[in-house]
């Protein structure tokens, strides 16, 4: 993996938004908002700011112009720059090709699994599945509603984001089902320690 000058995956959004046209910081961010990446990403604006000025710095994106209106504060609307054009295709094309752990708080979670008991692990499972139901529902009718009018290649992050929550309540139910029916490995000893 590359060591990029701006890594902040905000800064892919921003290089993104700005491909469509120039833009004031703000406007990216209600574009942004707009577009739900907010499930995808901070938007904070004074995050916003930090990452719009270091791809100034770097020339990934340049003052298109500045102004003014009445006694609001100078407004500087930015486009992006060839090399900031180089960097954001150079950018997506990493993302898509090369697999990247990605620091889960599940898993780290189910790394000290041992420290609960079998029964809290069942409950707490269970609320987890339902949570992920719940919550999977609510992307496939979002996604549903949005198909009729937004391209689907603009809602393939969406689709995914479904085939993993999918295939983790999958992982889920079945971790169950074995923890209930006793037929997980060392269940007895698990017990053992709980009550130890």
């Amino acid at each position: 993996m590359k060591r990029r000058k701006v890594s902040n995956l905000l800064g892919l959004a921003v290089l993104s938004t700005l491909l469509e046209r120039p833009m004031h910081p703000y406007e990216v961010a209600t574009v942004l908002r707009s577009r739900e990446k907010e499930a995808d990403m901070d938007i904070k604006i004074g995050s916003l700011y930090t990452v719009v000025n270091n791809l100034a710095r770097h020339g990934f994106i340049e003052a298109a112009e500045s102004g003014r209106e009445g006694a609001l504060p100078e407004r500087t609307v930015y486009r992006i720059t060839g090399a900031g054009r180089d960097e954001l295709v150079d950018w997506v094309r990493e993302l898509i090709s090369a697999p990247e752990p990605e620091p889960r708080r599940f898993k780290a979670g189910l790394s000290v699994f041992a420290v609960l008991g079998p029964d809290q692990a069942v409950d707490l499972l269970q609320e987890r599945l339902t949570a992920l139901e719940r919550g999977t529902e609510a992307l496939r009718a979002a996604l549903a509603e949005h198909s009729a009018f937004v391209p689907r290649l603009f809602l393939v992050e969406d689709e995914y984001e479904i085939a993993m929550r999918e295939a983790e309540q999958a992982w889920v139910r079945a971790l169950l089902q074995e923890l209930t029916s006793g037929s997980f490995p060392g269940l007895a000893d698990w017990r053992g320690w709980e009550t130890g």
